[in-house]
């Protein structure tokens, strides 16, 4: 069995986790330069086994998709052209950046760090993807 990765999309940058090999725990990876996402993952995939990416659906309070849906399109077209052989899931990141930075500031981190867009951007993924591995086992 291999890891899933989550995907955390922004225009400027993405927050990536993954699971253990037996798709347990989700665990912070990286944050990725969004023009260089593709490369990233081509080295990862090529490092790691990976059977599946979960990339967030970006979707507000009313049930609205939000404008940066469209890039993300864009980019699981061009996903799926360069890795066909691995699904692309989608999940509800409702909630997930406000979650991550109340998780943030329990841990004791300093104000600096609390307000590191990259962390929540790695913490952000981290929730998408433990909540896809609840759901997918209930």
């Amino acid at each position: 069995m291999g890891q899933i990765l989550a995907i955390d999309y922004g225009k400027a940058r993405c927050g990536i986790a993954v699971t253990d090999d037996m798709q347990i725990i989700a665990s912070s990876l990286d944050t990725v330069e969004t023009k260089s996402l593709l490369v990233f993952l081509n080295k990862y995939f090529s490092e790691n086994k990976v059977d599946g990416v979960v990339i967030g659906l970006p979707v507000d309070l009313k049930g609205n998709i939000s404008e940066v849906e469209v890039d993300i399109l864009k980019f699981i077209e061009e996903f799926t052209k360069e890795f066909s052989d691995i699904p692309v899931h989608r999940f509800d990141e409702r909630f997930t950046s406000k979650m991550a930075s109340f998780f943030i500031s329990q841990s004791g981190k300093s104000k600096k760090k609390r307000q590191e867009k990259g962390l929540i951007d790695r913490v952000s993924a981290t929730i998408i993807l433990q909540n896809f591995l609840e759901q997918r086992t209930r």
